[in-house]
């Protein structure tokens, strides 16, 4: 995917201004979900840039001015990787930003999904672990001073994150094989699987750029009326037009929504990444204990 041409000549002035006077370090992260987990381990410490905000939908984004503003005056800059952001390598290089960038996936054991690199490695609580640990260390370098205090931090999520997956596999233990298939938007759910013995189907792979052609759609259908889905969702970031016609030609009953590759808007049920994870297992639990 390429940057628009007004990003591209927006871009220009953007280089050729005086840099903003601050004394805070400037974070951006590219996207809301692990922009929450920085401010987790950061606190006050840091201005942070979130890039791809709530609601939105990292896969499709087109950068803008404003954004190319945040990362050349940002002094860290935190990635998510395994081609994720399309646009994110691109964007930094013709910023002209000194600032150094993370991948907070780093160490992460990538699952594949019909042979691809499946970059939504947070549905896997035992990845966000990772994502923290690797924002924890990052900032400890960058800001030694408060190094102690980030690692704390870490440390003190970590520790909810490991209660949450614990309580996770407890409570998807109980379901039944025949309840385990579930039908998304996109493939956004191949770590969440993978860690808690669950089967995610969609019409649309891992980037929401593609469109299943009609064939596709119908073999989809008929695999769904083969396998025994327990239930559909629609997700915060894509069209809910394909799993309605998905529900009306199999008779199913759309479960709920789903939050896949970003936060809820500020008064919705995910506006961290723990509410998020949480937030979907209770729509997950509540569709296939009744289905």
């Amino acid at each position: 995917m390429t940057l628009k041409t007004t990003f591209a000549s927006g871009l220009i002035a953007v280089l050729t201004a005086a840099p903003a006077c601050a004394e805070d370090m400037k974070i951006v992260a590219s996207f809301s979900i692990l922009g929450d987990m920085v401010e987790q381990v950061v606190g006050d410490h840091a201005d942070i840039t979130t890039i791809v905000g709530p609601d939105a939908d990292a896969h499709v984004y087109q950068p803008s001015v404003a954004d190319a503003r945040a990362v050349a005056e940002a002094d860290v800059i935190f990635v998510n990787g395994l081609g994720f952001e399309t646009w994110s390598d691109t964007l930094i290089a013709e910023s002209g930003t000194e600032g150094t960038v993370y991948v907070a996936t780093e160490g992460v054991t990538p699952v594949l999904v019909d042979g691809e690199i499946d970059p939504h490695a947070w549905n896997a609580l035992t990845n966000g672990v990772v994502y923290v640990q690797n924002i924890a260390d990052a900032m400890s370098d960058a800001m030694p001073d408060h190094a102690t205090e980030f690692q704390a931090n870490a440390a003190s999520y970590i520790s909810t994150l490991y209660a949450l997956h614990a309580d996770t596999l407890q409570r998807l233990a109980a379901l039944p094989e025949e309840r385990r298939t579930v039908v998304t938007a996109h493939d956004a759910f191949g770590y969440l699987a993978d860690a808690y013995s669950m089967n995610f189907i969609a019409p649309i792979g891992i980037d929401t750029e593609a469109e299943p052609s009609a064939q596709e759609l119908a073999a989809l259908i008929t695999q769904i009326r083969e396998d025994g889905v327990a239930a559909l969702f629609v997700e915060n970031i894509t069209s809910p037009v394909l799993v309605q016609q998905i529900a009306d030609e199999t008779g199913l009953k759309i479960g709920g929504k789903l939050f896949s590759d970003a936060l809820s808007e500020r008064g919705g049920p995910a506006t961290s990444y723990r509410a998020m994870f949480e937030h979907n297992l209770g729509q997950l639990l509540a569709a296939l204990e009744s289905s």
